[in-house]
């Protein structure tokens, strides 16, 4: 098929190292390095805090639930402001709490006023709020301020170079203490704050906020179209497969190390560094990817194939050693690594008004389906044992990957610059 989008000329590629490109890249960085912090240093931190083995496992998936309800809540409280208020705004806001709240987990050991458990699951909460603006924003930012052309390599640079920060993170963690990990991710969310001080708001936004009559950041706008709706779930369903590898299978990734007989120890936070990798490359693949094949559903629909095959392999032809399983997670990450394209697509379904609110919830759903996720993990492993729990929740997240980017409408070159009725 002809591709309608003209090819990008010389001077368009210098926008891909712009400013809004190079500051979403880098709070995507830190966004990610205290995301995933707390699931490199669960079993460390909750050792130190007195738990025992049976413990750290549930008391684990109790505060990772936290987290992920405070991403579910603040997906819709930034999302609706980055439409109301402008992408900027939340830049800004997000960072701000996120980093505050990253702090004050460096210092849960010396928490006597409350329970220092359930103190770590409200910062973590807290966390999870602020960390619910950054990526929906910046991808929204750079979506709008690019050429049409380069969309899908503007993104793939923002996840591609932000997911390295889960590699910091790991060593941030091996070289100090989880504690210092804790405070250097909040020092760095307060230092990167500055560098955002000379960021543009997108041109689209603000020619639509001087539309006093359109209706901007309406989060009930998307459950009362039925099209609006049915684009909005599949977003959704698209990424349910990246949060099974991260949240189940790598997360978990010492239980499932026994169940396959490895003898020496998993550790889950090298497991979530090698799978980092993997989709920091996969991110920036996939945006070349869609460029070649001029199609966002057949670039993911294809990485998310790739996924499902590793992830039957990892699970039947189970690794019989540690570097084995890392060697897995590095090559099941990269199969996940569409989903820059994931948000991508989430900000180009929807018009100006809407699409900051799509954009930034659209992965906090997603992220918060891991407290169902984990739940069902949880519920089934006494009935059925961790390696067949884990392939339930895995059928479930693939058959809703797939039948979503099957069926969602195709947005490769699509004119962003217009608003929904």
């Amino acid at each position: 098929m002809q591709s309608t989008v003209p090819p990008p000329t010389k001077n368009s590629y210098k926008s891909l190292f712009g400013l809004p490109v190079i500051v979403a890249a880098l709070g995507y960085f830190v966004d990610i390095y205290d995301l995933l912090l707390f699931g490199i240093v669960r079993v460390p931190s909750l050792k130190d805090l007195g738990l025992n083995g049976e413990q750290i496992s549930s008391v684990g998936a109790v505060i990772i639930n936290w987290q992920m309800g405070g991403l579910l809540i603040g997906g819709i409280l930034w999302g609706v402001l980055g439409d109301k208020r402008g992408r900027l705004s939340v830049l800004f806001g997000s960072i701000i709490t996120y980093s505050v709240a990253n702090i004050a987990c460096g210092f849960i050991d010396k928490v006597t006023f409350m329970d220092p458990v359930d103190y770590y699951a409200l910062m973590r909460f807290v966390a999870g709020v602020g960390l619910a603006g950054e990526l929906g924003a910046g991808i929204t930012l750079v979506s709008e301020v690019l050429p049409k052309q380069l969309r899908a390599i503007g993104t793939s640079l923002v996840a591609g170079i932000g997911l390295f920060g889960a590699v910091v993170a790991y060593f941030t963690v091996e070289l100090f203490n989880w504690q210092n990990a804790y405070l250097v991710g909040g020092g760095m969310g307060i230092g990167l704050l500055l560098l955002r001080v000379g960021v543009i708001e997108s041109g689209m936004f603000k020619e639509v906020s001087e539309q006093k009559h359109v209706q901007k950041g309406n989060f009930f706008a998307f459950f009362t179209n039925a099209s609006r709706f049915s684009r909005y779930m599949k977003c959704i369903g698209i990424g349910l497969p990246t949060w099974f590898v991260i949240g189940i299978l790598a997360t978990f990734s010492d239980e499932f190390g026994k169940a396959f007989g490895i003898t020496e120890p998993v550790k889950p936070g090298l497991t979530i560094m090698w799978c980092y990798i993997g989709l920091a490359f996969g991110d920036l693949a996939s945006g070349l990817i869609s460029q070649g094949l001029e199609s966002r559903k057949r670039a993911v629909a294809l990485l998310m194939g790739f996924t499902l095959i590793v992830s039957l392999i990892y699970i039947y032809i189970a690794p019989q050693t540690a570097t084995g399983l890392y060697l897995y997670f590095l090559v099941m990450g990269f199969g996940i690594g569409y989903w820059a394209m994931f948000v991508t697509i989430g900000a180009e379904q929807f018009g100006t008004n809407l699409r900051a609110t799509a954009a930034t919830t659209v992965p906090n759903m997603v992220r918060g389906m891991v407290i169902l996720m984990t739940s069902l993990y949880t519920y089934l492993k006494p009935s059925v044992d961790v390696i067949n729990a884990g392939v339930a929740v895995g059928i479930l997240s693939f058959a809703i990957g797939f039948y979503s980017i099957l069926t969602i409408p195709e947005t490769h070159g699509k004119d962003l610059n217009y608003l929904e009725e």
